[in-house]
């Protein structure tokens, strides 16, 4: 089961392979994702669920970037649990 602040990648779609942050769930079979940059707070993206690949992270700063609507918070979170090849 995908939780609120779960680590997902994208498997299709234009951000196919991006890591993406799971904001809250509509229902059984789609999310809200979050990214910080293309997908910042205040437009997340709804995707279904057969459309994301789980990871085993996740992250606990979620509450806090959502309070304090800090898209910066949720591009170093993504950038410390995700890293990029090459970075």
């Amino acid at each position: 089961m995908i939780r609120p602040g779960d680590i997902v990648i994208s498997k299709a779609g234009r951000d196919k392979g991006r890591p993406l942050i799971v904001l809250e769930n509509i229902d059984e079979n789609f999310v809200l994702l979050v990214d910080g940059d293309l997908r910042p707070l205040e437009k997340p993206k709804k995707k279904k669920l057969l459309h994301l690949q789980r990871t085993n992270k996740m992250t606990e700063k979620l509450d806090e970037a959502r309070a304090s609507k800090n898209n910066a918070l949720l591009r170093k979170e993504l950038q410390r649990l995700m890293p990029r090849k090459g970075s």
